[in-house]
């Protein structure tokens, strides 16, 4: 295995450039669901790279509960180990896990506390879409309930996306945040929160924080999937409206009259992080849908480390585990 098991732990490094080129000029969308996967993929294998030194340093010492073929001195010559990194890796390994099961905790225990927080108060249905129907379609199938709005009498102004446990979710907006905007830019506030809900995007979130989680040189992806969302929900929130001026001041006002938002952890139409960046993407032209954008030498570039990283990490981790499969299987009578 040599230095192939220990490759997956530092190759993250590798998709930082891209993280912040593709929230640039990918489309929103896309770059939301390319760096979470990537994310995924490499907080993976630098999870089963731990996994692969902590087996190795400590399975063949006496003593240890496994198999004593995996402590035969045939096994101890094939296979490199050293019991200081092996313990050290069990340690780092439980620090993983048990930062990613703070974050899972934190996220449901947020959701869970804002939906008993909501009880029994009334919703409203959110907006329709504008978007004309055809007039022959009759048996086309019906499009799915938009997401409820709850308005709730507080005068700290907040909004965001609350999703349900088995249902489409609400979007929650304080009295006080919708006081502060106009008709207009309301609307616009209530679409992108339901872009959010629709889009499922409190998947990908957790998602890339559990990657950061599980190795913090991918904390960049998941901040810049954070960013991306965002910006998914604001392009679907200026097609819903028809005006792309009217979503930037909208997320300009709520974002001088915003205080924290009571649920943290959630999208909110005014989360915390480059607004500026938000409203200048807004102004400008629409970006393209397109899975790919024009050449671009910088993008490319970008495209072909973090490329190389991921599969250099995946193939690192395949073969390490492989051999030491192939070398402890050998080692262990049937």
């Amino acid at each position: 295995m040599g230095v192939f098991v220990v490759l997956p732990l530092v190759l993250p490094l590798t998709a930082w450039p891209m993280s912040r080129l593709a929230e640039r000029r990918l489309h929103p969308r896309t770059a939301t669901v390319l760096l979470t996967a990537v994310g995924a993929i490499l907080a993976v294998c630098s999870t089963l790279c731990l996994a692969l030194l902590g087996v190795v340093g400590t399975a063949q010492l006496p003593g240890n509960p496994l198999p004593d073929g995996w402590a035969a001195p045939e096994v101890r010559a094939a296979v490199p180990y050293d019991e200081n990194v092996g313990f050290a890796a069990i340690g780092v390994l439980a620090l993983v896990a048990a930062a990613c099961g703070h974050t899972l905790w934190r996220h449901y225990r947020v959701r869970n506390g804002a939906w008993r927080a909501l009880g029994d108060l009334p919703a409203e249905p959110a907006p329709a879409p504008t978007t004309a129907t055809p007039a022959t379609s009759v048996t086309a199938t019906e499009p799915p309930a938009p997401p409820a709005l709850t308005v709730l009498p507080d005068e700290v102004p907040y909004a965001y996306a609350l999703p349900g446990r088995a249902g489409s979710g609400r979007v929650v907006v304080s009295d006080a945040m919708l006081a502060g905007l106009g008709a207009p830019e309301r609307r616009a506030l209530v679409a992108h929160e339901r872009a959010h809900l629709t889009g499922r995007h409190h998947r990908y979130l957790l998602a890339s924080r559990l990657t950061a989680s599980a190795n913090p040189f991918l904390r960049p992806l998941w901040t810049a999937v954070a960013f991306s969302a965002e910006r998914w929900a604001d392009e679907e929130a200026a097609r819903e409206v028809g005006d792309r001026r009217v979503v930037a001041t909208a997320v300009g006002k709520a974002a001088l009259i915003s205080g924290p938002s009571p649920a943290p952890g959630i999208a909110g139409f005014a989360a915390v992080g480059p607004v500026p960046r938000r409203i200048a993407a807004l102004l400008g032209p629409v970006p393209s849908a397109r899975l790919w954008p024009p050449a671009d030498g910088s993008l490319y570039a970008a495209a072909l480390i973090a490329a190389a990283g991921t599969a250099a990490s995946a193939l690192s981790s395949l073969n390490a585990a492989v051999a030491l499969f192939v070398v402890l299987k050998a080692a262990t009578p049937l």
